[in-house]
């Protein structure tokens, strides 16, 4: 080996070695800050509210009208954001999101707030003072308080979605077939397909990739929609056909979406409905993964045209890209109003109009 390769390898080394303590640093702020989370996200997102162990509020950086979809964990510092799919594992994942910056320069910036210095983040080397060893104590003390919060509601989130799915599957088998004439049918000019009813609310079976029956949606009349308290949703859905080799599958946002690609697109042969834009990409790259190149997957976005950033697209086009699929959206006919955004909004609307 000559002198430059072994200078190069030497360099190469030691960057590798750097970006790794930058990695940590990284993690230590992350850890740090878990424990100032309330008062640290309220920072962040000053007009958001809390609910529980989660921080609720608008998405600042697609100009989102109203709270709801943006939620934070103050217990892992997890956050997602339902309406277009973003989301990360903690909160210096989400300033980084929020300021529009890298995680090493949100990091750095978290750093200051919370009076702690890292020397390779900022790029210093160590001084091997006596702050160091009380940092070290410092950080390493955060470090096992993140682990064992996170172990715990790890369980506690499972402990619930198991809860949930033995609930669904027992509500499951004591519900009869849902009534054709139910209000929120007749609004949606659909079929009941394999629905069931549970008093007055329709019953919408979600399953995970493996086949599994986890959660239910439940539907009133007046079209309100509400999971099973606790119930897994991302990566769930409700399927409309057969997943057959060689054959088109759809994956939409809602099911009144899926039953009218089922219904009246001859090219949907089976539809997976995620429930919400934010599912489209957990859905697709899962049957992608279980799938493979066997199935020709087609993203079913809805058009929010009148939502800044127009939340549903972007949330369709983003899940196409990483599952490699194409993707499709409503076709608007002169004269659709802008609030239509999806295709069962078009097949209603065709219904009623002459064209």
């Amino acid at each position: 080996m000559t002198n430059f390769q072994q200078c190069r390898k030497a360099l190469t080394g030691s960057a590798c070695l750097k970006k790794a303590q930058v990695v940590e640093d990284i993690r230590a702020v992350a850890a740090v800050a878990l424990q100032h989370a309330a008062a640290l996200v309220a920072e962040l997102l000053p007009e958001g509210t809390r609910k529980g162990s989660e921080w609720h509020a608008r998405n600042p950086t697609r100009a989102d009208r109203h709270a709801g979809s943006f939620s934070v964990s103050l217990v892992d510092g997890r956050w997602h954001d339902f309406a277009c799919g973003d989301g990360g594992g903690d909160l210096v994942s989400l300033a980084a999101y929020l300021w529009a910056m890298s995680q090493a320069d949100a990091a750095c910036d978290l750093a200051r707030r919370l009076r702690l210095r890292l020397n390779t983040l900022e790029g210093r080397q160590s001084t091997g003072d006596s702050r160091d060893d009380g940092q070290r104590r410092r950080l390493a003390a955060a470090k096992l308080e993140a682990e064992q919060r996170t172990a715990r509601e790890a369980d506690q989130k499972h402990n619930k979605q198991q809860a949930a799915a033995d609930f669904a599957r027992r509500l499951w088998q004591a519900s009869a077939a849902a009534n054709p004439s139910h209000g929120y049918l007749a609004a949606k000019r659909l079929h009941a397909h394999d629905l069931r009813e549970h008093r007055g609310e329709l019953l919408v079976p979600l399953f995970n990739a493996a086949g599994v029956l986890v959660n239910l949606q439940r539907i009133g009349a007046d079209g309100g929609k509400r999971f099973l308290f606790g119930g897994q949703v991302l990566g769930t859905f409700h399927l409309l056909g057969q997943i057959e080799p060689g054959r088109r599958l759809f994956v939409c946002e809602g099911w009144a979406t899926g039953a009218t690609l089922y219904d009246h697109y001859e090219s949907a042969d089976a539809v997976a409905c995620a429930m919400n834009a934010g599912n489209l990409r957990p859905v697709a790259q899962a049957l992608r993964a279980k799938y493979g190149g066997l199935i020709e997957l087609v993203i079913a976005g809805d058009d929010d045209r009148l939502s800044n950033g127009n939340p549903g697209r972007t949330a369709a086009d983003a899940a196409a890209l990483d599952a490699g699929a194409m993707v499709v959206f409503p076709e608007w006919p002169a004269g659709a109003p802008l609030e239509l955004s999806d295709f069962n909004d078009l097949h209603c609307w065709d219904a009623g109009h002459d064209r």
